[in-house]
């Protein structure tokens, strides 16, 4: 709204939003930061704060406009990287979580039970990239964007010819499970591929020209 006021040139709306949007940004990074884990924490509830290692926190990060600074972004992108990534997509609980279920199997309790305890879903590949390239820059988040999207290519041929499954076992070779083409899976890697590898490409090529 901030942005929109700056365009119809009304100061004094762009002034007031921008106050706003300081407070709700002090605010957020006061009541999610959890500093000693370097990373946002996953539920707040009162005084009772969640820190289990979820992907959610990404999205924080990849927002146009997010409430975390540049480090903070940079320190969530480490963790999530390092507990969550895989060549899959991002497990929704980490491993080192007690409550980690790193397989989709079993009866139907079993595998709703792991749904979101460690499961990988491929979709949150898309926004996970995106703050890569947003956090170190077009040129070093292409690169690897690039690089983590061909891990799909193998994918391609191995459930539904040309899509991606709803998700895939946390624990690896990371099978694929659910159905065999989802269209958030597919949605999120051709947005990400689009607007973070192929649009960066173009914007340095016209740079050139």
């Amino acid at each position: 709204m901030e942005q929109v006021a700056a365009r119809f040139k009304d100061g004094k709306t762009k002034k007031q939003y921008a106050a706003m949007a300081d407070k709700a940004r002090a605010s957020f990074n006061k009541v999610f930061w959890n500093e000693e884990a370097g990373c946002l924490y996953d539920v707040v509830n009162g005084d009772v704060r969640d820190g289990s290692i979820r992907p959610n926190q990404i999205l924080a990060v990849s927002l146009t406009n997010s409430m975390v600074s540049p480090k903070k972004a940079k320190s969530i992108l480490g963790v999530v990287e390092r507990e969550l990534l895989t060549p899959r997509g991002l497990r929704t609980l980490s491993p080192k979580d007690p409550n980690y279920i790193g397989r989709y199997e079993g009866d139907q309790r079993s595998r709703d039970g792991a749904y979101h305890q460690g499961t990988v879903w491929p979709w949150l590949m898309g926004p996970f990239i995106t703050a890569y390239v947003k956090t170190f820059g077009a040129k070093a988040g292409r690169n690897v964007a690039a690089e983590w999207l061909s891990h799909f290519q193998d994918h391609f041929n191995e459930g539904c010819l040309g899509q991606v499954s709803e998700i895939f076992d946390g624990d690896a070779p990371h099978t694929a499970r659910g159905c065999v083409a989802q269209a958030w899976s597919v949605a999120e890697l051709l947005r990400a591929a689009v607007e973070d590898v192929c649009k960066s490409e173009s914007t340095k090529a016209a740079r050139a020209s």
